[in-house]
């Protein structure tokens, strides 16, 4: 019953799409409505005992029951008593749907009364301007985004007044107090208009069903508000913090084939020895692996104004400035190694606590302009970089090895982060002319970690 009804009003086949987690989103803003709901209608409650307080009594003395002060007390405690299982998670459906049904029982029986309180034949209620109330009470339902309950309340609104037009009519005795089709006679005096009284009705139920269908179509809305927001908050674990904002602060539609020239600079790290120790590692232990030295590396490389561009395996490369520009790209990326040091230091010194062999990882940095963009195609796109420095980084890293070192980069490079700011920790080793494989000519390099 509830997926048809889901159905109807998010569309045919929304019951098998909309993933469980969205539908505990959207449940628990339901839980929040109808919170709110009830304090309303317990501030409604309070306000018409207040009323009814400071109001004149004009009952007759003769009576020995007065229905008025009985139905709001009963009325209170229904909604005190709502408002306890709804903040324990107790109120039931069929709960909530007996709530719409007393508070317009209790609407009209309050214009019920009102013949018996001023001692006036039955038609005496028709003229109450009390009904408007009856709109508070649809409005109300509207909070919980579900078109159900508005139609309830609306419903049950009307065969109300239906009822006490019925009960005013049969009650009718003295020939000027029944129908008339005179309007300035029906205003005059205590005769009803049949027309007047059917225009009360269908203004509920226009007004009931128009507010159905906005909230049918704003419910929609909010459904596709949280898939949405579900989906923002997945993808926004698998880019950078830099790249969601670029992607999603985007004046137009990001497109394949488009870059910009950027200064920045490009960091890779790289477990050493890793492709036997995944031959012998087990799947489950070797993602754990991957997993704590990636957070750990992503930890050092962020808190340093980086960027994740990927993960290569048991690689990581990372951007400065490329993604978001800056005037220290290069200063950041070596402020990173330092600080990458220190991490992959204490890993190193857990593994061995723990009785675990410890993994050694290479760095490597390179600074200049590159090209950032999106490649691929219109189905299937990512942000990079493209350009020298990206070449450079990764022949960097590989000879840490040749160079027995743990993180390289240039001598241009380093200079450059000493103009923007950077002060190494220790003395840097600079060893002119090295040659590196894959590079045709020898390159001054420079030892950020021996």
């Amino acid at each position: 019953m509830f997926d048809r009804l889901r159905s109807f009003v998010l569309g045919p086949e929304s019951a098998s799409r909309m993933p469980e987690r969205v539908e505990q989103v959207i449940a628990e803003q339901e839980i929040r409505s109808e919170r709110l709901i009830g304090w309303a209608q317990l501030a409604v409650g309070c306000v018409w005992t207040a009323l009814y307080a400071v109001a004149p009594k004009t009952f007759d003395p003769d009576m020995t029951f007065e229905p008025v002060p009985v139905a709001l007390g009963l009325y209170v405690a229904f909604s005190v008593l709502r408002l306890v299982l709804l903040y324990r998670n107790l109120a039931p459906r069929w709960l909530l749907g007996l709530s719409v049904v007393v508070d317009m029982g209790l609407l009209m029986g309050l214009i019920w009364s009102f013949h018996l309180q001023y001692m006036q034949p039955a038609a005496f209620y028709l003229k109450a301007p009390t009904l408007l109330y009856v709109f508070i009470f649809i409005a109300l339902r509207a909070l919980r985004f579900s078109a159900g309950y508005v139609l309830l309340a609306g419903a049950t609104a009307a065969l109300g007044w239906l009822g006490l037009l019925y009960y005013a009519l049969s009650t009718s005795t003295a020939a000027d107090m029944g129908v008339t089709r005179d309007y300035v006679a029906y205003m005059t005096s205590l005769q009803v208009l049949i027309g007047a009284e059917f225009d009360k009705i269908i203004t509920i139920l226009l007004s009931t069903a128009i507010l159905a269908v906005a909230i049918v179509r704003a419910r929609r809305l909010l459904v596709i508000a949280t898939v949405e927001g579900a989906a923002h908050s997945d993808l926004s674990r698998f880019f950078a913090p830099e790249i969601e904002q670029r992607i999603t602060s985007a004046e137009q539609q990001i497109q394949p084939g488009r870059g910009e020239l950027r200064e920045a600079a490009v960091l890779i790290c790289d477990i050493r020895g890793f492709t036997p120790l995944a031959m012998t590692t087990p799947p489950g232990e070797l993602m754990a692996l991957l997993a704590d030295y990636q957070h750990r590396m992503v930890e050092g490389i962020q808190g340093n104004g980086g960027s994740i561009d990927k993960f290569l395996g048991d690689g990581i490369m990372a951007t400065f400035g490329a993604a978001l520009p800056s005037e220290s790209y290069a200063a950041d990326a070596l402020r990173a190694i330092d600080d990458l040091g220190r991490l992959a230091d204490e890993w190193h010194a857990e593994r061995r606590s723990q009785e675990e062999p410890p993994l050694e990882i290479g760095f490597a940095v390179a600074a200049g302009p590159v090209v950032f963009g999106a490649v691929g195609d219109a189905n299937r796109m990512e942000l990079t970089v493209i350009g020298d420095p990206v070449n450079l980084a990764a022949k960097l890293e590989k000879a840490n090895k040749a160079e027995d070192s743990r993180a390289l980069t240039t001598a241009a490079t380093l200079r450059l982060a000493e103009a923007q700011g950077y002060r190494p920790p220790r003395q840097i080793e600079v060893r002119p002319a090295r040659p590196v494989e894959g590079l045709d000519s020898p390159v001054d390099l420079a030892v950020l970690l021996a």
